[in-house]
């Protein structure tokens, strides 16, 4: 452990973690299938024992990867991007939007209560867009990153109206293989400074909007991301299942070649036609 915590202390290069992450697989890969290669080669032979170690990683590949396609996936598997809410544009009001579904999208059987988890999590996509991202020594931001950035913290706006359109639950068995598209529409105003507004030892005022001119309003547009978090596994498995089949065919194939071998090696068998109603005489 003392060595794990000197290392995420030691500056980070081209040596740490880039070569050494690379050394550390390789010697892995190297110890755990070349140790079962060594046994099943001095038992099985140099060949024999590569298909039989071949096949049977090919098939504990396939096993893993399936785990990883219909279990939560761990944090150090095999996965793609991650279900969230990604921001499209920030407009004045949604029918200046670019996209045709969110321009009529004010209406109340539309309307995301503030209470429900789905408005938190809508929230905290837009305040990623909304509040300017200070670069680090360890990470450092574009001014693409900044692109909808209006504030320099979550405290100096507020969140009016969350709504939601779009959406689907396609049914497999009935053909249906692609969502509809889900967008939300979230509605924010800037917060007036009532900072020295009550007295010292009070609580301070609940926020309301700024309306003095030159405020900023707007809304901001996401659209659901459904990311692709099962196709990696998948794509492994698929590539698993072929090497595996590819093996087990292998096997197959030096099996009857050896079969032939030894039946060639026991000579052919002749019978002779028969001449009379005794039995059939081998040569």
């Amino acid at each position: 452990m003392l060595l794990t915590l000197a290392l995420e202390a030691t500056p980070k290069g081209l040596w740490y973690p880039t070569i050494l992450g690379v050394l550390v697989v390789i010697a892995a890969v190297t110890l755990f299938c070349g140790s079962i290669y060594l046994l099943l080669g001095t038992n099985l032979g140099a060949r024999l024992g590569f298909l039989v170690a071949f096949t049977a990683l090919a098939g504990f590949m396939m096993i893993l990867s399936l785990l990883w396609s219909t279990t939560a996936s761990p944090l150090n598997t095999l996965k793609g991007r991650i279900p969230a809410w990604s921001v499209v544009e920030v407009v004045p009001t949604p029918n200046k939007s670019t996209i045709d579904a969110v321009r009529n999208i004010e209406d109340k059987k539309n309307l995301v209560a503030q209470s429900d988890p789905e408005a938190a999590t809508v929230k905290a996509a837009v305040d990623a867009a909304l509040v300017t991202k200070v670069s680090l020594p360890t990470i450092q931001y574009s001014p693409n990153d900044n692109r909808y950035a209006q504030f320099a913290d979550v405290t100096k706006y507020m969140v009016l109206q969350t709504y939601q359109v779009g959406g689907s639950s396609p049914k497999f068995w009935k053909g249906e293989f692609t969502h509809t598209p889900l967008y939300a529409a979230v509605e924010f105003c800037e917060v007036k400074d009532t900072t020295n507004a009550q007295p010292f030892g009070l609580p301070p005022l609940p926020p309301e909007c700024n309306t003095a001119q030159g405020a900023k309003t707007g809304w901001v547009i996401l659209s659901y991301n459904r990311g692709s978090l099962r196709v990696p596994p998948l794509v492994a498995f698929g590539i698993a299942t072929i090497l595996f089949v590819l093996g087990l065919l292998m096997l197959h194939w030096r099996e009857k070649d050896e079969m032939e071998l030894e039946a060639a090696k026991a000579g052919p068998v002749v019978v002779a036609e028969k001449q009379d109603d005794s039995d059939l005489v081998k040569v």
